[in-house]
């Protein structure tokens, strides 16, 4: 159960018979994915105690204060794994939650609503393909990112493989759909590679992200296909052969080949290299 910051570094100063448990810094590259949360702690509301002395799994009521202004209590777990969709959400703090997400009033005297089962719709536009084949999808999204587009054009130049592909079909529904879209598409290795990066205000591919993330790898997984993820900004892997980068250059498409390598083999890889 979580306790008050006081007598958690109570109980920290005791259990490991020092004075400061944790010194200044000791967490901050564990920290530095979430720059909206540096920005709304603040050691004077929390005993003095920096973010960088408090690590992300203790069970520690801590208090912030988001951007409009309002304070709040949560967990470092809490506030790790908030980010929604909508930007409003962004400060984290549940007054704004409340503002943005209003509950509905049901008027005095009016009966409760009857609910109705949500029936998933499975997008029709997925064309009849085997599971584990690649196609070019109309649901595809459009590329996100100029660095995306270069790593693609730099991996041709390096590997042969069928380019234009944007889609990879799978077993079970992923989000209404019986495909997913993977940054790249590298159909003659059944690997799929995504480029991941925290985004301007550090919110991208964490919290619930992450997790959508991670529910597409193991759809792709379970198409028998294999995941490359470039994990930039300090994000870390999620699996086996993802690659922690501060760019896409070439010792970036170095590290990627050989995560190929590890999967399908050198000889099967050095089949298709230019």
């Amino acid at each position: 159960m979580a306790e008050g910051v006081e007598s958690w570094w109570a109980r920290r100063q005791f259990s490991r018979g020092i004075e400061i448990p944790y010194a200044v810094g000791t967490y901050r590259a564990a920290w530095a994915p979430f720059p909206a949360l540096i920005r709304q702690y603040h050691p004077e509301f929390n005993s003095g105690i920096t973010l960088t002395q408090i690590p992300p799994a203790a069970e520690v009521l801590l208090l912030w204060q988001c951007d409009v202004g309002h304070v709040f209590a949560a967990t470092p777990a809490e506030q790790r794994n908030r980010p929604g969709r909508e930007r409003r959400r962004s400060s984290w703090c549940p007054e704004c939650l409340l503002g943005a997400k209003p509950p509905r009033v049901r008027p005095a005297g009016a009966p409760p609503r009857a609910r109705t089962p949500r029936t998933r719709t499975l997008c029709q536009k997925t064309p009849p393909v085997d599971v584990g084949e690649a196609f070019v999808s109309v649901c595809a999204p459009a590329p996100a990112s100029a660095v995306e587009a270069q790593l693609r054009m730099d991996l041709t130049e390096r590997l042969q493989f069928t380019t234009g592909l944007n889609a990879v079909r799978v077993p079970r529904p992923f989000f209404d759909h019986l495909e997913v879209w993977p940054d790249i598409v590298v159909p003659e290795l059944m690997v799929a590679v995504e480029f991941d990066s925290p985004g301007r205000h550090g919110l991208e591919h964490v919290g619930r992200r992450e997790a959508a993330d991670l529910r597409k790898d193991r759809a792709l997984r379970a198409a028998r296909w294999e995941v490359v993820r470039i994990r930039t900004g300090r994000l870390e892997k999620l699996g086996p052969y993802d690659v922690q980068a501060g760019s896409t250059g070439k010792r970036t498409l170095g590290l990627l080949l050989d995560a190929f390598r590890a999967i399908r083999g050198d000889l099967i890889v050095e089949a298709y290299r230019r």
